[in-house]
């Protein structure tokens, strides 16, 4: 390039890095200080102060732009299975629905079983809140840890047998 060009883009070249570098800085401003916390799942988040992302043990996470994408809908919606019909005045088969009913009681029932003699189990563990010490629990938090996670395994069987029974009570 011709060098009596470059002598006079130098000042636009200046000014147009300038406001890059204002824009990039106004966007960081703009998004806030996002924050990694640990956690289940780990959690990016934006909407806590600095003081108790510290409290809580996340780190700041920077240069790293969060990026959120949207699903995908179908434009025309995806086709129907072979054998099925979606006309809304279609009719089912009587006979037909009370084999599938019968057969969802039955995978239901099975699952409620199985949901059932897992939770025996988890209760059988936890003995009541006190839990046999294992060789590996010397440290008494480890042991604490897993009478905790013992106790909230027993919640989640305990709804999900729940809610098992809720679904085979509405089966005709």
């Amino acid at each position: 390039m011709n060098p009596l060009v470059l002598k006079q883009m130098r000042p636009v070249l200046g000014r147009v890095l300038c406001m890059g570098v204002c824009l990039t800085a106004l966007t960081a401003a703009a998004q806030g200080q996002v924050y990694r916390c640990p956690g289940n799942p780990v959690l990016y988040t934006d909407a806590i102060s600095a003081k108790e992302a510290l409290e809580r043990g996340c780190k700041t996470i920077e240069g790293t732009p969060i990026t959120v994408v949207p699903s995908l809908r179908p434009k025309g919606g995806s086709p129907a299975p072979a054998g099925v019909n979606t006309s809304p005045t279609a009719k089912v088969d009587p006979n037909a629905q009370r084999n599938r009913d019968g057969e969802r009681r039955t995978i239901l029932e099975s699952e409620l079983k199985k949901e059932e003699g897992a939770l025996a189990q988890l209760k059988a563990e936890y003995n009541n809140g006190e839990p046999e010490r294992r060789g590996d629990e010397r440290n008494y938090q480890k042991y604490l840890d897993r009478t905790a996670e013992l106790k909230a395994a027993i919640a989640r069987k305990e709804a999900d047998i729940a809610a098992l029974k809720r679904e085979i009570g509405k089966l005709p």
